[in-house]
């Protein structure tokens, strides 16, 4: 019986449009200038040091912008480089900038989801902090009040399974009883190896013939 649904954003929830054509170039465009503001502020400081150890090197404020621009470029998933986004992308949100995206039928569904007594978790390789604004700045709504938590890269990587058993016992649910959807084969994978239940959403495309999980092209079609 599934007790728990754990889901993957892009591509999932959400369009991966509004992530790489809205979100990503935003925080590129803003970046420099919000490190100029905030770069003495000690949350951004404490990041910034991060950005230097995640570069093996000490680094001052213009080279950390020239690095965190080089990883946004290479979308590498550095948590540093994730969450100075998640705080760019605060003030959009705040500023009325842009939306959140959420399908249509992920919202129905996760509302459903939540009325039958189902906890709903996110993990996405954005900061926690990110899911939080984007799920709270929808136009259907804020819709954190549906989800029970939220995880990223501090719990590991998305294709390790060791990342969904640290899930699972957080949780504190038996893998088998926790659905794992997302529109990424790998990640299904590892979700499969550490003993989760499985859900492909492949909204664009045809199925795979031979996949191992079950494949669905939107939300509508998921039953638990």
């Amino acid at each position: 019986m599934i007790r728990a649904i754990v889901t993957d954003i892009e591509g999932t929830t959400s369009s991966l449009s509004f992530v790489k054509d809205v979100l990503f170039p935003y925080a590129r465009e803003h970046l420099p200038g919000f490190i100029t503001a905030h770069g003495q502020e000690p949350e951004v400081r404490k990041l910034l040091d991060d950005v230097s150890a995640a570069a093996g090197q000490s680094l001052d404020d213009r080279q950390a912008v020239e690095q965190l621009l080089a990883w946004i470029d290479e979308d590498r998933k550095v948590t540093p480089l994730k969450t100075l986004q998640g705080l760019i992308w605060e003030e959009g949100y705040r500023q009325g900038d842009y939306q959140g995206h959420v399908y249509d039928d992920a919202a129905k569904a996760l509302r459903s989801w939540h009325e039958q007594g189902v906890r709903l978790y996110v993990y996405s390789s954005g900061s926690v902090h990110a899911q939080k604004l984007l799920f709270g700045h929808t136009s259907h709504g804020d819709l954190t009040p549906l989800l029970s938590g939220y995880f990223d890269t501090h719990v590991g990587a998305k294709q390790d399974a060791g990342s969904y058993r640290s899930i699972a016992t957080e949780i504190g649910l038996a893998p088998g009883e926790i659905l794992f959807l997302s529109d990424i084969e790998a990640e299904l994978d590892a979700a499969r190896e550490a003993g989760l239940t499985t859900c492909w959403l492949v909204r664009d495309g045809a199925l795979k013939a031979d996949s191992a999980h079950r494949q669905v092209q939107s939300f509508d079609q998921i039953t638990l």
